[in-house]
């Protein structure tokens, strides 16, 4: 028997709980400056006070209400600075750690999927687990071959916590809404939902890492740790050592922050179109910085040279031909202020309804601040950025905010947006300076004009 919170009525009650909390804390806010504190002090402290309940309560229930907080902390950038204070702390106690399964439950768990002689494929357990995630978490060992290894161990009733937790958030989404000004979040709900089953399978994880870390085996930039055993609820792959990202987010050296970037980056645009995979799960927890490969020559120390270690393969979008072409079509297109061209584009995928016409110059308009890293040479993505991004959506009032309510994202594209969106986000908490035009130009289709030309004389030859 498990001791994570398992009964839908239990979870239920925690869950709905929040929303009652936030009222509460409001009334109390409120009476705190009746009685004369100062509304600014008072703000602050129910700001923490609302952030320490949400992520504790998120974190306490792991499941897909801590794989919500996880998908909501990437956005933590976008969140105006008197509110994003308080909240960034809370926040990234999600992306590295939540309280562990009791050591009776994971040795319940090893021994039906292992075998009651277990033990004899390690030299080495360490119960106490090394990480704790949504619906499993990691423990270190060493195989009995003499590698280090990670252990994933699915927490018993993880499927059931995940659809309980996520039917439950939906109902208060609007409610939620507020925490990421101009992100609406019940789709980012309906979509985690629709990827349960995928996460929880991990032959589905394996198949996928596997597949990453063949083609990247030779990497001077990308680690992927091998898959060295897989068998239902436990997943286990090389251990890789390094510092999280969540640290060099935290206190990292600018030569940090940028080369971090700089490889998430292009590991986002590389792997689909080296593997036909895009890893959609992109928040911190899930990185880890490397020094670089060790060498007979001499080592002149430039942090520049760290590598960029990628994990948990549980959540990918299959992409068999890479990003879609119309994505660097469109982006290109933009660029070159071609307000038609893009406008047409965008009816022929479907962002824009055949229902509806819009003026291209005002798509224009919207689009161009958006795609403002891919025009420069060079990009530093900052928090305050990401606000400004935010607050020009977000504003009821303005002209991005009616025209952005008539845009359509076709279903194909769902999951790319909210990894592109996911991934500048944790660009902007790294403050990170990062040449994204090479990585586009690189390993985005349709982004430079020959490879549009090339495309369409394939297609003719066809």
């Amino acid at each position: 028997m498990s001791d994570l919170p398992r009964k839908a009525v239990t979870r239920t009650a925690k869950l709905a709980a929040l929303p009652l909390g936030f009222a509460g804390r409001a009334t109390w806010g409120l009476g705190k400056r009746i009685g004369g504190r100062s509304a600014e002090i008072v703000s602050r402290e129910l700001q923490q006070r609302t952030a320490d309940q949400l992520f504790k309560v998120l974190g306490e229930l792991k499941g897909g209400a801590m794989k919500f907080g996880q998908a909501l902390s990437v956005f933590e950038s976008a969140l105006p600075e008197e509110i994003a204070g308080p909240y960034r702390a809370a926040l990234t106690k999600l992306q590295e750690a939540a309280p562990p399964m009791p050591t009776r439950t994971v040795h319940a768990v090893l021994t039906e999927r292992l075998g009651e002689d277990w033990r004899e494929l390690f030299v080495e357990f360490e119960d106490k687990p090394a990480a704790a995630a949504s619906i499993g978490q990691v423990h270190r060992a060493i195989w009995h071959d003499g590698r280090e290894v990670a252990v994933k161990v699915q927490y018993p009733g993880a499927g059931e916590a995940l659809l309980s937790d996520l039917s439950q958030l939906s109902r208060f989404a609007r409610l939620l809404g507020p925490l990421v000004p101009g992100m609406d979040i019940k789709p980012l709900i309906t979509e985690l939902r629709d990827r349960v089953s995928e996460e929880l399978d991990y032959a589905l994880e394996a198949q996928a890492q596997r597949e990453h870390a063949a083609e990247f085996a030779d990497d001077p930039d990308v680690v992927v740790p091998d898959v060295v055993h897989q068998s239902d609820q436990v997943l286990v792959t090389e251990w890789i050592d390094g510092i999280p990202l969540a640290e060099v987010i935290n206190n990292g050296t600018p030569e940090q922050r940028d080369r971090a970037g700089q490889l998430l980056a292009r590991f986002l645009f590389s792997g689909p179109a080296r593997t036909g995979l895009l890893h959609a799960d992109p928040h911190p927890g899930n990185f880890r910085l490397l020094p670089p490969v060790e060498t007979d020559e001499d080592d002149d120390g430039v942090e520049g040279e760290f590598r960029l270690g990628v994990l948990d393969f549980g959540t990918v979008d299959r992409l068999p031909g890479g990003l879609p072409g119309t994505i660097g079509e469109a982006l290109r297109m933009t660029l070159e202020s071609d307000a038609e061209s893009v406008y047409n584009l965008l009816r022929e995928e479907g962002f824009v309804k055949e229902s509806i016409d819009l003026d291209p110059d005002a798509v224009l308009d919207y689009l161009q601040p958006i795609i403002e890293p891919a025009a420069a040479e060079e990009f530093t993505f900052t928090r305050s950025w990401m606000r400004n991004q935010a607050a020009r959506v977000a504003d009821p009032r303005s002209p991005a905010n009616q025209l952005g309510k008539q845009l359509n994202l076709p279903p194909s594209y769902l999951l790319i947006h909210r990894v592109t969106l996911s991934t500048i986000g944790v660009l902007c908490q790294l403050n990170a300076t990062v040449r994204l035009r090479d990585e586009l130009e690189d390993w985005l289709p349709g982004f430079l004009p020959e490879q549009y030309d090339e495309e369409e004389a394939v297609e003719a030859g066809a």
